[in-house]
């Protein structure tokens, strides 16, 4: 490949994702290089494998945008060209009958840290970014604003279940304590929703009788080390196409969904 992709991952803990990605790119498995990394915590632990593999890093807080908004709702800076009527029609984060009030509590703090966060990526041009353990949804005013074809999206992530069960923040306890038989992972396109992506690619483990939350958790993330580089290579080869499905229902009414077909290789 003449040009390597351009990535930037977003963490929010340990880094253990982005260390399998790093480890990937180093030895070729994927055609990219991340040129950066940033995290909503600044105790992360991945923001130290950044440092060591000599990748610029950053931080931005969202608790402090969010801390600062209840205290001073006026003192956010926030972009000139929020649009916030449409991003409350587009997002699905939130309930939007809840009270305007609640809403706007809820989005504002952070678009402004989107604001920040996009002032800080756009200079590295970034091609893919990937959130690996990244804590926070992205609202519809970044999402946009990196997603500059509506059907190419460039804003990849991983989730510790099989979805569309299990979304939220614990794939992994929300299916052991379901009793669920088969675990596993799911890598998608990010869009206004939670964890509600086009699916890239899902690896599948069997939760035996003597698994405990821990090592299906362990189970789990090997699977995530060797499938996100996967999907990652795939978007660098250009194979990763989004399409529009429509299906009738039995009910007469029709169902849409953006769906993930993968291209053959170029022979």
């Amino acid at each position: 490949m003449d040009k390597k992709l351009r990535v930037g991952v977003l963490i929010s803990g340990g880094g253990s994702n982005l260390r399998a990605i790093l480890d990937a790119c180093e030895i070729g498995r994927i055609d990219a290089n991340v040129l950066q990394v940033g995290s909503d915590n600044p105790n992360a632990g991945g923001l130290k494998k950044a440092q060591e593999h000599g990748i610029p890093s950053f931080v931005i807080d969202y608790r402090n945008f969010i801390h600062q908004f209840k205290r001073h709702p006026n003192s956010l800076t926030l972009p000139e060209d929020i649009n916030l009527d449409d991003i409350i029609k587009k997002q699905h984060l939130i309930d939007s009958q809840k009270n305007p009030n609640q809403i706007r509590q809820f989005l504002l703090p952070r678009i402004a840290a989107e604001y920040k966060l996009l002032k800080t990526i756009q200079p590295y041009r970034l091609d893919l970014l990937v959130l690996a353990g990244f804590m926070r949804n992205l609202t519809p005013y970044f999402i946009d604003r990196f997603n500059l074809i509506p059907d190419e999206p460039r804003i990849m992530n991983i989730h510790p279940a099989l979805l569309p069960a299990f979304p939220g923040l614990d794939g992994y306890g929300d299916t052991f304590r379901y009793g669920s038989k088969i675990g596993g992972c799911t890598v998608h396109f990010i869009d206004y929703g939670e964890d509600s992506g086009p699916i890239i690619a899902q690896k599948a483990f069997y939760i035996e009788e003597n698994d405990s939350i821990e090592s299906i958790k362990q189970k789990g993330l090997k699977l995530e080390w060797e499938t996100y580089p996967q999907c990652i290579q795939l978007f660098a080869e250009g194979r990763l196409k989004v399409i529009r499905m429509t299906h009738r229902l039995k009910n007469g009414r029709l169902y849409q969904r953006r769906v993930v077909r993968i291209a053959q290789p170029f022979s």
